[in-house]
Parts: C-alpha cells; structure tokens; sequence
C-alpha cells in the first residue's frame, strides 16, 4: 500500500506543478502596468515649440495628400484647418473617447472565463490510511443562453458608431472655430486697411477746412466737425488694430499653436472671397436631417438602447454553468472519483423586471434625444438660410449704394476740373466713398458669417472638402501620445 501511495502521491504532485506551471505561463501573457505621469512644465514646454513647420505636421500633410505650404508661402483655410486638426487638444480628447468605445467592443466580446477550484481536506479519522489528504479539483464553465454575447456586443458597435459621429461633431466645431477666427482677422485686417485710407481723406479735409476758415470762406465750427470725424476715424483704425490682434491670437488658439508661431505666417483670405448661391434648400434640410453628426450619434446611441433592452430580456433565461471534477482520496488506494455537474440558477425571486425597466427607460429617453436633435437641427437650418438670403440681400443693396457713391465723386470731380465745385466738395465725395466702402466690407462679412453658420448648421461645408474633415478622424494623427 505505502508504494501505491507513493506512486498515486507522485502523480498528483506532477499535477499540481503542471497546473502551477500553465498558471504561470498566463500571468506572464497578462498586460502590465507601465506608469505615464502628466508633467504640467513638460507638456507647456512643448507647446511652446509647437510650429508651422514642424516635422510631424509636415508628415500629417504628406499623409493626407495634400502640400504642406513651404517657407514665404500663404497659408490658406484648408491648410490652417489640417494644422488644427493636427494639434488641437480637443480632438485628441474625442479620439481618445472613440478608443475608449471601440476597446468596451472587445470587453463586449469577451467570453467568461473558466474557473478552477482546488480544495484540499484533511481527514486522520480513518484508521490505517496510508495519508489522511483528500485532493478534489473542480472546474466552472459558464455557457451564456438567449444570445447575450451577441446583444452585448450589438450594443458595444453602436456605442463605438456614436463615438465616432460625436468625433465628427467635434471636428466640424474646430472646423467652425477657425473659419470664425480666421474672418475676424480678415475683417479687422480689412478694417485697418480701409480706416487708414479714410484718415488720409480726412487729413485732406482738415487741411482744406483750415484754409477755408482762415479766409473767411467758411465759419469755424466746420473745422471742429472735421478734427472730430479725423479723431473718430483714428479711433476707429486703432480698434481696428487691437481687434486684428485678438483675432490673431484667437486663430493660433483654435490651431492649437503658440501666438508667436503665427507672427512671421503669411495667411490667405481666399476663401472669403466668394458668396456661394442657395437655391438647393430642401437639399441641405435633407441633408442635415439626414447627416447631421450630432443626428447619426443620437441614431447610433438609440440603436445601442434597443440592444440594451434585448440584452436585459435575454437575461431572464439564466446562464448553464458545468462544473466537471475529480477528487484523488489518498486514505484508500487508487480511489478516485470523477464527477459532472451541472447547475442553472432558478428565476423565482425575480425576472429582472428593474433592468428590464431601465432599459425601456433608456430606449424612450434616446428616442426623445434624437426628436429633439432633429427639431433642433430643422430649426437651424431655416433659420441660416433665412439670415444667409437676408445677408446676400443687404450686400446686393450696399454694392448698389456703393457704384452710386463712385459715380457721384466722377461727376463731383468733373465739375472740380471745371471750376463748378472746390476741391473741398472733391475730398468731401471721397470720404463719402470710402465710407461706403466700409459699409460694403461689413455686408460682406455678415454674409460669410451667415455662410458660416449655415455650413455648421448643414455640417456640409460648401467651400470645403470632405476629405479634409476626414483627416482628422484618423487616430493615429495625434502626435501626443501616451
């Protein structure tokens, strides 16, 4: 009896190692920590430097396709827009939220795992056994019923759709961002510009007021309204000055670059030049009902509520659980026993009727979010086209006004040359002009402002490709990484 003990002793060791070793194999498969501390003077530091002309940006470009503007060259929209999607943080923050979602894909796959249970007993009681150990092993498999896996993992996918459309969303926001920063700085840059050839007019008048009222031509307080209009149109040039650097510093913010990385850039306005027409309004109502990125998220978020509710339905048929075993009885020789078990928990305390709720809950509430988006983005969109049109219209009536500004300061300055009129009367007519040709850059940028909002209210750019917004979906774009 004592070598069959050794021998059946023996065996189960070898077992154990073996169990021992194949644990060990799995820890060692098993993914470990590996710390990534956020250090605030690190990461500042390395704003700091961020550039136009960086190597990884120039990558990002040559990835996408599209040229890299080289040193002395113009940046345009297309280009500053890449840039930002290059490095602006909230994209960053959006794709990682997608990874987040895609990585809840794999947990949703996950099969349960099997479990082992060793449980050793002691038992002197018996007389003459050769060793009082009692050696059972047992295992657990859970065999998941009603098609969970696949309701779990149906909800997963569109949880991950959703991800992806608000990350659309939040790139159209960049996208919106710059275009508004970058035609503020258009504006002002234009401002100035125009301000400072009416203050030269305005200098003209002064001087000739003075003359006037020195000679007794004119009365004296017609020389203070012209310092005064002087001193507002030098008030107006300075704001003018302040407002394009704001602007300036607004558009390296959207970018995600320092304010000084854009002193020596040149920027071009191109995109600003032109007022697309909108005789396709039912086309975009259709589209943004239909396309929208906020809409398809709400569509993918109420899809993962129906897998949900199908998901707690499903889990009202319990789960197979078997439990195979061996025990190894070393106080009677070669006594062994193998053992099939089978379990199923019994639903009798309840059904999983408050998961159940929850989820119909969650499903009406989806529902909801989803009609008011959509009524939402309905009302959007009629209300920019109205503005668009109604913008279009006042700049269709200050070019007007404009063309009559010029023709009147053509025959002013005709009846000058003939001695009709004085020069005064001359430079009175051209600051007339100049002031509606300030008028006339103001229309312009409430239409591209109306322009702007009604691409964000489509989220269809009409000036723009789509193959643009498409870069910054890639992932792989972000050049901060963990």
């Amino acid at each position: 009896m004592k070598r069959i003990f050794v021998k059946n002793f023996a065996t189960t060791t070898n077992t154990i190692r073996l169990c021992c070793l194949i644990a060990l194999g799995l820890v060692s498969g098993c993914a470990h920590y590996v710390p990534h501390p956020l250090v605030p003077q690190k990461s500042l530091a390395a704003f700091q430097d961020r550039s136009l002309s960086a190597p990884g940006l120039r990558a990002f470009f040559a990835k996408n396709h599209v040229s890299m503007p080289l040193v002395g060259d113009a940046w345009d929209m297309k280009a500053l827009t890449l840039a930002a999607f290059y490095y602006e943080p909230s994209l960053a923050e959006a794709r990682a939220r997608l990874l987040f979602a895609q990585a809840a894909e794999s947990t949703a796959a996950e099969r349960p795992n099997p479990s082992v249970a060793f449980t050793p007993g002691y038992d002197n009681g018996v007389p003459n056994a050769p060793v009082p150990w009692i050696l059972p092993v047992t295992a657990d498999w859970t065999i998941e019923t009603a098609g969970k896996r696949g309701d779990r993992i149906a909800a997963a996918r569109h949880l991950s759709a959703a991800s992806r459309w608000e990350l659309v969303g939040k790139v159209w926001a960049v996208r919106s961002r710059l275009r508004t920063a970058l035609l503020d700085l258009y504006a002002a840059r234009q401002a100035e510009e125009l301000l400072g050839r009416e203050e030269a007019v305005q200098q003209r008048v002064v001087k000739l007021t003075e003359g006037q009222v020195d000679a007794g031509m004119q009365p004296g307080y017609l020389l203070t309204e012209a310092y005064a209009a002087l001193d507002t149109t030098t008030l107006s040039r300075q704001k003018a000055i302040g407002a394009a650097e704001q602007a300036q510093i607004r558009l390296a913010g959207v970018i995600g670059i320092p304010p000084h990385a854009l002193e020596k850039i040149k920027l071009s306005f191109a995109a600003f030049k032109h007022l697309p027409k909108t005789n396709a309004s039912s086309r975009m109502r259709r589209q943004a009902l239909l396309g929208r990125a906020d809409l398809r998220a709400a569509l993918e978020r109420y899809a993962a509520s129906q897998s949900e509710l199908k998901l707690q339905i499903a889990r009202q048929w319990p789960d197979l659980h078997l439990g195979p075993g061996y025990a190894w009885n070393s106080q009677f020789s070669r006594d062994s026993a193998w053992q099939l078990g089978l379990s199923l928990p019994i639903p009798v305390l309840n059904l999983n009727q408050g998961p159940i709720a929850e989820a119909k809950a969650k499903r009406r509430l989806a529902a909801a979010h989803f009609l008011t988006v959509q009524a939402d983005a309905l009302e959007q969109v009629n209300s920019a086209l109205v503005q668009y049109r109604s913008a279009l219209a006042v700049l269709k009536t200050t070019d007007g006004l404009l063309a009559n500004l010029r023709q009147k300061l053509d025959s002013v300055r005709a009846q000058v040359k003939a001695g009709e009129l004085q020069p005064l009367n001359l430079v009175d007519a051209k600051v007339a002009v100049a002031a509606g040709v300030r008028n006339r850059l103001q229309a312009r940028i409430k239409a591209q402002q109306a322009l702007g909002q009604l691409e964000d209210a489509v989220q269809s750019p009409l000036t723009l490709p789509p193959a643009t917004l498409r870069a910054a979906e890639d992932g792989t774009t972000n050049q901060e990484k963990p």
